[in-house]
């Protein structure tokens, strides 16, 4: 299970799903296609809640693709209130996506006859009269879906493959962020990393005395790690590579790529090259960040 803390990242970088439609519909088997694609899901979340809830950060042990909240009318209130808090939501930068599930009268009849269920609205009428109720009155939630899905044809294991298509889809709604972190293999291997390189192959300024006390940031250091031949061939070919691999990550959905640049000690080469290899990938417009973790250990 994946849990909230305030110490980790910000939630208006993930994907929002907003899983909603007519009861029977195969809310539930959707929500368990989301958890299954890495998605953190919230059952029955009122609405009003919402914002509070978006702001709180996200702590998990693996990447969370994203956030999906099954909201129906369960919540008797949530027709009067969705909208404007979506609308607010959006204008504050957090990316939304609607889901809603639907499914023919008779299919849902004959569900609601096998589960033994009462629908929401079959107080003191009819299930037909209870499901011709829901349709009117999602009438409008569903023409501000991003996404209809009937699932009429579908048994359970097809309805969640079809989620889960969609759920794979669905993380590319927010650009992947990129981390280049440098850091020292004697202070151990960040564990978050998705690629790592060792760049202890380069020439070492430790071993200049006017040059050891400087840090990679400085120019000094920055000109005599990047000059030598060796260094420019190794950028060439390793910034080509990362030129492949980013938009493949991409392709896939992933939310998140973390870069890894290793020297002994995290404070000259490591540093350099990941400054150089996040210059190079702000260019092309990607969101990119740098984190230099061992940079003020002590040498």
């Amino acid at each position: 299970m994946k849990t909230f803390n305030p110490n980790r990242s910000n939630v208006k970088q993930l994907t929002i799903i907003i899983i909603t439609g007519l009861s029977g519909s195969g809310k539930s088997t959707a929500m368990a296609a989301f958890e299954d694609s890495g998605f953190y899901c919230v059952d029955n979340m009122p609405v009003a809640l919402l914002p509070k809830f978006l702001e709180l950060p996200i702590e998990s042990e693996t990447e969370i693709a994203g956030i999906a909240f099954v909201m129906d009318l369960r919540e008797k209130g949530f027709l009067l209130t969705y909208e404007g808090i979506f609308q607010s939501l959006k204008k504050k930068g957090y990316h939304f996506e609607i889901l809603f599930l639907e499914a023919d009268e008779d299919i849902l009849v004959q569900r609601y006859s096998t589960t033994r269920r009462q629908h929401p609205l079959s107080q003191g009428k009819g299930l037909i009269d209870g499901i011709t109720a829901e349709k009117e009155q999602l009438r409008d939630l569903r023409a501000a879906a991003g996404k209809i899905i009937d699932t009429s044809n579908y048994n359970v294991h097809e309805l969640k493959a079809k989620i889960l298509e969609f759920a794979r889809k669905s993380k590319k709604l927010v650009p992947m962020r990129i981390q280049t972190v440098s850091f020292g293999f004697k202070y151990g291997v960040p564990h978050e990393a998705d690629l790592i390189i060792d760049v202890r192959f380069l020439i070492n300024p430790y071993f200049v005395p006017e040059l050891k006390a400087l840090d990679g940031e400085n120019p000094k250091i920055k000109d005599f790690i990047l000059n030598p031949v060796e260094t420019r061939t190794f950028l060439k070919k390793y910034l080509d590579l990362l030129d492949y691999l980013i938009p493949m990550y991409e392709k896939e959905g992933k939310a998140y790529l973390t870069i890894a640049i290793g020297c002994t000690g995290g404070r000259h080469r490591s540093v350099t090259i990941a400054r150089t290899i996040f210059n190079h990938i702000r260019k092309t417009k990607k969101q990119v960040e740098i984190i230099h973790r061992d940079i003020d250990q002590s040498q």
